[in-house]
């Protein structure tokens, strides 16, 4: 027993010394960089599509003096819509240099994201997020305001040669009639130059085409599969597809708004939660008939396109009206608060009445324009 208890004290004295002889050495510690400073060849960014594929602006920055070789050390350069404390930002991280290029194309593509309108100017700010190559020690640099104009690229997919849109289908109310010409309730409204919208009951038992041409097949625009899940609510749309299956899918019983985007090539269809009527009236002390809830037939809109409504109507300072979309009751009931037009308020029925519209501070002709897709109205001297 002695001569084991020996052995053991033995291999136990040499583990010691063993690890003793062995030491970890400490951990490298790195030193804080600095927040670098950014800059740019341009902070006035204009291009055409001609320009696509050549260099529009570089960014260059300072060296953030991190304790690491520079090809260990990350740049993310975001840029952001001004003034959004750097939200929904585009990025493009760099590694081991210190500047980054962007072509036309790029930054064209990265205004359109943000919603920037083709050429009409905005401001984007751009920063670098510097960091070592694992994350740690990130800084901030200075912030840059950039003007940037985007250029219009040709929409995804091919406008209407008529510049009209026309629904069809046995998903909606009108079935596969070929009406010419068709009634404006079947006729799109232009939202923009490439896009249309519009409201319609659907069901969800058969589908529905577009077609530029009222009372022509040759042409038509569909989805490619409605198959695909999901295809009643949204997807990519096209032309004349090679292997056309006849339209997408309707949700279910209920009244929807469609919209469809030619620039990037898709649609969305979102419920709506009110029926879209057909007729549309005006009433108020400015109309002739004053305050009544049947309006005479002179007090009723024409409907322009799909949920488009105009009139002509003669205004006197000093005045309020408000519009009725059916005749013989007053919900529901559409209204605002300002002479030139804006956002239009609703009362459906067991809510509030919206405000009266004041007629415009100069007597004359007035078009009022009423668009239930957009939500607004817009009052303009003739």
């Amino acid at each position: 027993m002695k001569i084991f208890l020996k052995s053991l004290a033995a291999v136990l004295m040499t583990t010691l010394v063993f690890t003793a002889c062995n030491k970890v050495e400490d951990l490298p510690v790195y030193g804080n960089g600095t927040a670098v400073q950014l800059s740019a060849t341009s902070q006035s960014l204009a291009a055409t599509a001609a320009d696509s594929s050549n260099v529009l602006v570089t960014f260059n920055w300072t060296d953030a003096k991190y304790a690491t070789s520079l090809a260990n050390q990350k740049y993310i350069l975001e840029m952001a819509v001004a003034g959004s404390n750097f939200a929904n930002s585009a990025s493009k991280t760099i590694m081991g240099s210190l500047t980054a290029s962007f072509t036309a194309k790029e930054v064209n593509d990265i205004l359109l994201g943000f919603g920037f309108t083709f050429g009409v100017a905005g401001d984007v700010e751009a920063r670098i997020v510097s960091s070592y190559g694992n994350n740690n020690e990130r800084l901030i640099s200075n912030v840059l305001t950039i003007n940037a104009t985007p250029y219009r690229v040709p929409p995804k997919v091919t406008l209407p040669f008529t510049g009209r849109l026309y629904i069809i289908g046995g998903a909606t109310d009108f079935g596969w009639n070929q009406a010419n010409p068709m009634p404006p309730v079947r006729e799109l409204t232009p939202l923009s130059e490439t896009s249309w919208g519009g409201i319609f009951h659907f069901s969800g038992s058969s589908a529905y085409l577009l077609l530029p041409e009222a009372g022509s097949w040759n042409n038509k625009y569909s989805v490619q599969d409605n198959s695909i899940p999901g295809a009643a609510n949204e997807g990519a749309f096209g032309y004349n597809l090679p292997q056309d299956i006849p339209g997408n899918f309707a949700q279910g019983d209920n009244w929807y708004k469609a919209i469809f985007d030619f620039q990037i090539g898709r649609y969305k269809v979102t419920k709506e939660d009110h029926p879209m009527k057909e007729e549309l009236f005006i009433t108020g002390d400015a109309t002739p008939s004053s305050w009544t809830n049947s309006p005479p037939p002179t007090q009723k809109f024409n409907m322009i396109t799909n949920g488009v409504f105009e009139i002509i109507m003669s205004f006197e300072p000093g005045k309020l009206y408000k519009f009725l979309d059916t005749n013989g009751q007053w919900q529901p009931q559409f209204g605002g608060d300002n002479a030139a037009g804006g956002d239009l308020g609703a009362n459906y029925g067991g809510g509030n009445d919206p405000a009266a519209i004041p007629t415009p501070a100069v007597a004359g002709n007035y078009k009022v324009q009423v668009n239930f897709i957009t939500k607004k109205y817009t009052v303009t001297l003739q």
